[in-house]
């Protein structure tokens, strides 16, 4: 399906990665942009001039509405289903977590094949793994679900779900979809929901403040982060392939620790303030594993993509675009 011309639609559009998908459309030529939210979670202010760009329409719609759904995929050429709570929400609510990453993401695949729509694209995450065992984990790696903590094992359940019905809509309606497992996704207009990635922010506004950043454990802990950019150009490259049925690892394919994490903001603002080494009590954590390695061959093989943004050039464009805002409120 090619971008250029066409017509999609962003469950989550108000989203950090909505923002970013949304971008990318419109410099890849996309005729109209549909902006499906809530806005429970975010906010039109959030996607800044954006809102302004005449290929941008807002809607205001609940994907456990599917009246509202089906107005807007009208004459829709492709969704990119990125609404759906995080680990962090999931949480705090879960029968209202459950509800949208489960009923809501069937809700959009009901609609899309009765709107006939060509693909859609979903957001999800490598969640689907817990905490494997595997030296390397690829694509066909189980869940392995049993040590983590309940919230993070009912968001990454939702996303299974989420994968399987792309699956099940693929062979009985013939509806295409591609699912996209998002490692620690961090990036402009970064929000506080995300467990992993929120501790970037945490981190720099401790910094900032004159105060010793804090590790939990000994820092040893790793995650893939993978800049928003990049996960918005796996969105566009999924929606033009002529892939189906399918599910990719959208990481950098490299691990790193939570020791590296805090020097890297360190040296971006010039801090030299020791680290405190503990672990808060009752605060919500995924995956704790000291090793990750996440294949990413699949990805660059059958959609051509792969990675380009390194962890430092990304951390160094959070902190520039945070400091932009804060001007802006200053």
């Amino acid at each position: 399906m090619k971008i250029k011309g066409g017509k999609f639609l962003i469950t989550g559009g108000a989203s950090m990665i909505g923002a970013q998908i949304t971008e990318q459309l419109i410099a890849a030529g996309a005729r109209e942009i549909v902006l499906f939210d809530n806005y429970s979670l975010a906010s039109p202010e959030g996607l800044g001039d954006l809102v302004q760009r005449p290929q941008v329409k807002l809607v205001r719609g609940d994907i456990l509405r599917t009246n509202e759904l089906h107005d807007a995929l009208e004459a829709t050429d492709g969704v990119f289903a990125v609404a759906g709570f995080l680990t962090l929400p999931m949480s705090a609510n879960p029968h209202l977590g459950v509800a949208v990453n489960v009923q809501g993401m069937l809700n959009t695949f009901d609609a899309c094949r009765y709107r006939g729509v060509g693909k859609v694209v979903f957001s999800s995450s490598i969640a689907v793994y817990g905490e494997p065992t595997a030296d390397i984990i690829d694509e066909t790696t189980s869940w392995t679900w049993s040590r983590l903590q309940p919230g993070a094992a009912l968001y990454a359940a939702s996303k299974i779900m989420g994968e399987n019905f792309g699956r099940l809509y693929h062979d009985r309606y013939g509806v295409n979809s591609i699912s996209l497992r998002y490692s620690s996704v961090y990036g402009e207009r970064q929000h506080l929901r995300a467990v992993n990635s929120v501790y970037i922010m945490e981190t720099y506004e401790r910094l900032k403040r004159g105060e010793r950043p804090i590790i939990p454990d000994d820092g040893r802990e790793v995650h893939d982060y993978i800049h928003v950019a990049d996960v918005a150009r796996a969105n566009l490259m999924a929606m033009e392939s002529d892939v189906s049925r399918e599910s990719f690892n959208v990481a950098t394919g490299k691990a790193t620790s939570l020791n590296e994490l805090v020097a890297i903001v360190q040296k971006i603002i010039g801090s030299k303030l020791e680290p405190e080494y503990k672990t808060p009590p009752g605060k919500v954590r995924a995956a704790v594993s000291t090793k990750l390695d996440f294949a990413v061959d699949k990805s660059e093989r059958m959609l051509g993509w792969k990675a380009q943004i390194s962890f430092e050039e990304g951390i160094r464009r959070l902190i520039a675009w945070h400091e932009a805002e804060s001007r802006k409120v200053a």
